[in-house]
């Protein structure tokens, strides 16, 4: 073990659990977590290829070898969860990569995953972001299945299949912590956002396969189990899901409400990104927030332009 102290980026949460900022965008906005067990080391997510000497560092951090390294996970393919799976994958010479079946094709071959990341964030951003993925080889990929059990060093972790988000996307339930591993399913919720009444949680609809329904039913399935925390990877673990629960489910309802009405309107984005503001602003209001509304929309203008691109397209396809 390293005597010396850990870096802020590097952050323990108990039960061999320690969560790394990524460093994309901004601090604690973007988390990949690295799970240990008996000396054996999963990663959950891993951030873009400007992670890689962080996700690497945990390691050395740690006193752990990169042959102790069994799996890298990723919850989905967006490319703030799995854009450096490939890069870290090619430094770890036992893992193996653990991808929903649906996301498979794209780690192995990722020229499809750029295009479409190009088409929602421009080619000159993905370049400048994200950088070059590098493929995973077929044989060294593990596709997962609903109620699927992964063994780390004896430490059970499941998978279930959580569409809504993403059809890619899975969640995997540690009955070691009582946690979640949530991805983009569970929604999002930053430090900053912390008030006296609670910790503000939004769905994310970032583009292109937003599915409201679907959506709920996963969140209902991860809070059947009850758990005592969620592992968000924007950013960390919450505890309180029942509470952050609820408040999620009414909020998917409110962005349907408030974005059907201008399913046809002809300057939609803009009136959906400014529904969208208010909905957060009225939110953080509610739970006694001190930010000004300037703040909160910072904090959140990314996740609310994103939000008003995913929900666009929702609509589009409603009314195809």
């Amino acid at each position: 073990m390293n005597p010396f102290p850990l870096p802020d980026w590097l952050e323990p949460l108990g039960h061999g659990i320690h969560a790394i900022d990524t460093g994309f965008t901004r601090p604690r906005f973007d988390a990949a977590y690295l799970i240990v067990e008996d000396g054996r080391a999963a990663y959950v997510d891993s951030g873009t290829n400007a992670a890689l000497p962080r996700l690497l560092g945990a390691l050395d951090h740690l006193g752990l070898a990169r042959e102790a390294v069994d799996h890298v996970i990723v919850t989905h393919v967006h490319l703030d969860h799995a854009g450096a799976a490939g890069s870290l994958m090619q430094a770890l010479p036992n893992a193996r990569l653990v991808v929903h079946p649906r996301g498979a094709r794209h780690m192995i071959d990722p020229r499809v995953l750029l295009e479409g990341a190009r088409a929602v964030y421009g080619a000159e951003e993905v370049a400048r972001t994200y950088g070059e993925l590098q493929p995973v080889a077929a044989d060294r990929v593990l596709e997962t299945h609903d109620g699927m059990t992964l063994n780390l060093a004896g430490r059970a972790l499941e998978f279930i299949d959580s569409p809504g988000h993403a059809r890619h996307h899975h969640c995997i339930w540690d009955g070691r912590s009582r946690g979640w591993f949530t991805g983009d399913t569970f929604g999002l919720s930053y430090p900053e956002l912390q008030a006296p009444l609670g910790r503000y949680l939004l769905p994310t609809t970032t583009p292109v396969q937003f599915e409201p329904e679907p959506l709920k039913h996963s969140i209902r399935r991860m809070l059947a189990r009850e758990p005592d925390c969620m592992y968000l990877t924007h950013y960390s673990r919450v505890t309180g899901v029942a509470q952050l629960g609820a408040g999620l489910l009414e909020q998917i309802d409110a962005m349907v409400d408030l974005a059907r009405p201008l399913a046809a309107a002809p300057d939609r984005h803009e009136r959906l990104k400014a529904a969208l503001g208010r909905l957060s602003r009225d939110r953080m209001k509610a739970l006694g927030s001190p930010l000004a509304d300037a703040e909160i929309e910072h904090l959140l203008a990314l996740d609310i332009e994103l939000n008003a691109q995913g929900l666009g397209i929702w609509l589009d396809r409603a009314t195809a």
